[in-house]
């Protein structure tokens, strides 16, 4: 076991899905893909190092250091994985993809981005949030921050779970190390470097990032599929599970040869 990374597992065979949560998030964000996908594949899920259950980090850790982590947890569990990132996740997944091919058999990128580095405004902004945690306190901060994760109309049973999560979730100085890592990433140039395939999710009403920085992603990425996600916000994984799962298990069943009878006819 990587020190200190605590880890959500489901499912007993198959080839292993490494799920990585955003920035104010924990495994608890892929409790429906635990559920779900667990019937089909070996889900690992992380407290990403500083947060959740997982030890903070004896020093700061940049993107290269939150993707070093990730392929320790694939290397442990022996061969390689398909890798799901939301968010600030899908930012890891995309820079352990070009660090460590070897170990990555396929990319599912959420409602995520090139990085905040790729404009100074958002750079800026994602650096600040550290100040505003420690002057707010988690559960201010994920109160303030969490509602905005889903769509407008999210039912208010998950916009508390949203954002009891975050209050569960975030903390100094990890959150920092995180934003920071954000702040200072611009994988523009490196995209076209990635070789697995990657299928690229977006909610159609996320507030967040927007459809534009996934679809930046997706035009960047040589061997890529694009899916708009209905009816969901920056957390399409949780707020649309049947929808998303299932555009999942498509395309694991052409990465991974999961076979097709298998699925569910949700898409």
């Amino acid at each position: 076991m990587t020190a200190g990374v605590h880890v959500e597992e489901s499912g007993t065979e198959g080839p292993l899905l490494l799920c990585l949560h955003g920035i104010g998030s924990s495994s608890a964000a892929f409790a429906p893909q635990l559920a779900e996908l667990g019937r089909y594949v070996r889900v690992v899920a992380w407290d990403a190092p500083g947060y959740g259950r997982s030890a903070d980090p004896a020093a700061p850790l940049t993107l290269d250091d939150f993707a070093d982590a990730a392929a320790a947890l694939i290397r442990e569990r022996g061969g390689s994985a398909h890798v799901l990132g939301v968010s600030w996740g899908g930012v890891i997944a995309l820079r352990l993809a070009v660090r460590h091919p070897g170990l990555v058999d396929s990319l599912i990128i959420a409602d995520s981005s090139p990085g905040s580095g790729t404009d100074p405004a958002k750079a800026a902004a994602m650096r600040e949030r550290a100040a505003e945690l420690a002057e707010a306190g988690p559960r201010a901060f994920a109160e303030r921050r969490g509602p905005r994760l889903v769509s407008p109309g999210a039912p208010a049973a998950l916009v508390r779970r949203v954002v009891d999560t975050m209050a569960a979730s975030v903390r100094l100085p990890g959150y920092a190390y995180a934003a920071e890592s954000m702040a200072a990433a611009d994988l523009r140039g490196e995209l076209p470097r990635i070789t697995a395939p990657t299928l690229v999710l977006c909610g159609d009403q996320d507030r967040i990032t927007g459809t534009g920085a996934s679809q930046a992603i997706a035009g960047a990425v040589h061997r890529t599929a694009y899916v708009i996600v209905k009816d969901a916000g920056h957390l399409a994984n949780q707020e649309q599970p049947a929808r998303f799962d299932a555009w999942v298990l498509a395309h694991l069943r052409i990465t991974a040869r999961i076979p097709e009878q298998e699925t569910p006819a949700c898409l």
